[in-house]
């Protein structure tokens, strides 16, 4: 579901973009905006960094955000009909989205670009609101930050370019204490005097208005979760999103919350709790030290097994691109930790060549240190397991591993 300044043009609630409501935007005779510029025509596949389109892009990124549509006439601002642009090849798709990366700086990620109709074709692109303003576009040894005025496109000043800065340096700093909060309430409760627990947050970036999913829509959220961690990672060691009430999620806070549902002497051990927020942040909290050994018995509460850390990623990553689905988010900052309180050091074990869990490469830890990151929970198969694949590894090669064993190899390209 969209929703575009086509639809805020037309009255109509979120829907799909489709030929119809291009359409009718036409017929209707919407007029450019600051978030809205009508183009005739695609500009060219080839240099298109000397084109106006990395100008275009960047003016609404600066902007806050917006859509370009190629394929219509306009006259006034106002549209007044549809010109066929011609098949936008994959290939043309490819150097549009180059051009945003490596044309403007900071970049411009997260484009999305819809092809509507079939006898008339238009191209309809959305570039996404930005806190990494002020993005700049360069022209030989000179350089500007272009910035959407009603229907125009404009050049900030110089105080503009600086209070964008200070945005930007002021939404780094709110993010930041956004992440730790959620960290501090997600720790809390955790008996990490007798065992470590692995405790991961996100908070999305751009932060929406508050959703309130139905506990249908949250059911969903998690169940999608579990999927797509399979998808990216083995069943090969604890997955917390196994050990929580993933089909009936209580309400709480601006939240849902999949319970812990490792209870008793028997499975205590796999303890785990994961939260959906209504605002598209996402916490999970697992215990990872003393699990069971493959044998009767367990390991002592210093003692993690390097799966369980990468499984607890994994369901972690999925959470927040099932939530990111569900309530049209892109981009998180994340911050995982470990929590110990004990007075033996941290000791990540690996296993053998014959999958027996050992800790002859391990480094004792006395402090794990939070690994953080921005992740784009929008990227798809090769890109969004790159992430994954790094945040497991940041975990895990603190203690002295170096390889995965339950998160998949990476695609031999990357």
């Amino acid at each position: 579901m969209s929703f575009t300044p086509l639809h805020r043009a037309l009255g109509l609630p979120p829907s799909p973009l489709t030929d119809d409501v291009l359409n009718s935007a036409v017929e209707a005779g919407v007029v450019e905006t600051d978030d809205l510029d009508w183009k005739s025509e695609l500009p060219p596949a080839k240099s298109l960094s000397q084109t106006d389109v990395p100008k275009d892009i960047a003016a609404m990124a600066n902007s806050g955000g917006g859509m370009i549509v190629y394929g219509v006439e306009e006259k006034g601002k106002a549209a007044t009909g549809r010109s066929d642009t011609g098949e936008f090849s994959e290939g043309h798709e490819r150097a549009y989205r180059s051009v945003a990366v490596t044309a403007i700086s900071p970049p411009v990620f997260g484009l999305e670009v819809y092809r509507l109709g079939v006898e008339c074709q238009a191209v309809a692109v959305i570039i996404p609101a930005s806190v990494d303003g002020p993005h700049l576009i360069y022209k030989n040894d000179f350089f500007g930050a272009p910035v959407r005025n009603d229907a125009d496109t404009a050049w900030m000043k110089e105080r503009q370019i600086e209070a964008m800065y200070r945005a930007r340096f002021d939404e780094r700093r709110r993010a930041t204490e956004a992440v730790d909060s959620l960290y501090v309430e997600a720790a809390e409760g955790c008996d990490a005097a007798d065992r470590a627990w692995l405790v991961a947050v996100a908070h999305p970036r751009i932060p929406g208005a508050l959703t309130r999913l139905t506990r249908d829509e949250a059911r969903a959220v998690f169940d999608d979760a579990r999927a797509i961690t399979l998808s990216f990672s083995k069943n090969v060691g604890v997955h917390p999103l196994e050990n929580v009430e993933h089909l009936n999620p209580r309400p709480g806070l601006r939240r849902w919350v999949a319970p812990n549902t490792a209870t008793g002497d028997r499975s205590v051990w796999k303890s785990a709790w994961a939260s959906v927020h209504h605002d598209g942040s996402v916490s999970l909290t697992a215990a990872v030290g003393g699990h069971r050994k493959s044998a009767d018995g367990y390991f002592e509460g210093w003692e993690i097994e390097g799966r369980g850390i990468e499984c607890a990623v994994a369901d972690f990553m999925a959470l927040i691109q099932a939530t990111a689905r569900a309530l049209h988010h892109d981009e998180y900052d994340v911050r995982i930790g470990i929590e110990w309180g004990g007075e033996r050091p941290l000791t990540v074990l690996t296993v053998d060549g014959s999958g027996y869990t050992y800790d002859g490469v391990s480094t004792p830890l006395r402090t794990f240190t939070s690994v953080r990151s921005t992740v784009t929970a929008s990227a798809t198969g090769s890109d969004f397991h790159r992430q994954l694949h790094e945040l497991a590894e940041d975990c895990v090669n603190q203690g002295g591993v170096t390889y995965l064993h339950a998160i998949n190899p990476l695609p031999a390209d990357d």
